[in-house]
């Protein structure tokens, strides 16, 4: 499809930067298949393509990954264990507040391949690119000798590689998130949170940032993306009184990809009163729109305090929804619609609180009071 489209030349480009990164990251060595065993389990190997966009929804550019059918390893032969750790949201709103409260600068850096940059520990062998099989030997196959896109061990070859990397450079990893490391000199403190392949850094120096930076760029192929403007999905803005946090144009996505668009917004996100079972209406044929519609509401709620209650309801019945659990789901949507410059802010000089709030309802659930 992306071939026969009018952007083909675009992908064409994306595909050849990817391809060049992995030969430069001596990501694979191609060996004669005939020499392995039979059993041999030779993992296939797609394109994957996505328009990557700005935070007002314009075209940034036209990226394509080459990404191997992890679905195909087999446990114990080409993969161990596969756990690897990402910052809790919570964690990056924490490091925020602290940025937004102290008047701290906000870094953001985007690594270039991020998962060709960890050592595979297993012998693992996929097939060549669609579209760059070698000439003189298309039967062969390659043997990795780094971690690619899709494969199982990928994300923990790759947090255990910066990780690591990171220590050196006098960083310690946090007890309450192991993806945020601490670094603690003369000049200061400096925070540094990851997020797969974004990281974000903040702290009191800036000269001392500017360092770890420059650091950071020699050992992997980084890209400074300079203050911290959007990070996955969300809208980071700063003024002199402070930081807001949005999900503007994440909510005018999730409106359209749900029809929603033209939808009549109204300024309450629940029924007054409203008591949702799980037996009563309708069950739905296929729960996906459903399960959908309620997984991008929870990541919304990220910056969208207001919404938790009517998501946490309207979570509760995914396993069977009905009729009235996606009328409930829907008009959450419509209330978003009429909300969508709502979000957090950060004040700036304000000393940092901790505050807990708690509502009891008097055993309120009409299914498990």
């Amino acid at each position: 499809e992306a071939m026969s489209s009018r952007e083909k030349d675009k992908w064409m480009v994306a595909m050849k930067s990817e391809f060049d990164g992995c030969v430069a990251q001596d990501t694979w060595v191609l060996v004669a298949r005939s020499s392995l065993p039979k059993e041999t389990n030779i993992i296939p190997v797609k394109w994957v393509f996505k328009v990557k966009k700005h935070a007002d929804g314009s075209i940034e550019r036209y990226k394509a990954r080459l990404v191997a059918k992890g679905f195909k390893q087999r446990y114990g032969i080409d993969y161990e264990e596969t756990f690897s750790p990402v910052a809790k949201m919570s964690t990056v709103r924490c490091v925020i507040a602290l940025a937004a409260s102290k008047g701290w600068s906000l870094h953001q850096m985007d690594v270039k391949n991020a998962f060709l940059h960890g050592d595979l520990q297993e012998e693992v062998y996929m097939e060549q690119p669609p579209g760059y099989v070698h000439v003189v030997h298309p039967e062969f196959v390659c043997r990795l000798k780094k971690a690619l896109y899709g494969l199982k061990q990928a994300p923990r070859a790759w947090s255990d590689k910066i990780g690591q990397y990171l220590v050196t450079i006098g960083f310690q990893i946090s007890k309450a998130d192991f993806s945020l490391y601490v670094r603690k000199t003369e000049k200061g403190i400096m925070l540094l949170v990851i997020y797969v392949d974004d990281l974000i850094i903040t702290g009191d120096s800036d000269e001392d940032i500017l360092h770890v930076k420059m650091l950071l760029k020699q050992k992997f192929e980084m890209k400074d993306l300079g203050e911290l403007r959007y990070f996955l999905g969300i809208e980071v803005i700063r003024s002199p009184s402070g930081i807001r946090l949005l999900q503007r144009q994440y909510g005018l996505d999730m409106l359209s990809k749900y029809g929603m668009t033209g939808c009549k917004p109204i300024s309450v996100p629940l029924e007054q009163n409203v008591k949702l079972s799980t037996d009563a209406g309708e069950l739905l044929e296929d729960p996906t729109m459903y399960r959908r519609i309620v997984g991008s509401l929870i990541y919304m709620t990220i910056t969208r305090p207001d919404l938790s209650y009517a998501v946490g309801l309207v979570s509760q019945f995914m396993q069977a929804p009905r009729k009235p659990h996606l009328d409930a789901a829907r008009r959450i949507l419509r209330y978003v619609k009429s909300t969508l410059q709502y979000g957090l802010f950060y004040e700036t000089g304000v000393q940092i609180q901790l505050h807990g709030y708690t509502d009891a309802d008097w055993a309120g659930s009409i299914s498990d009071r």
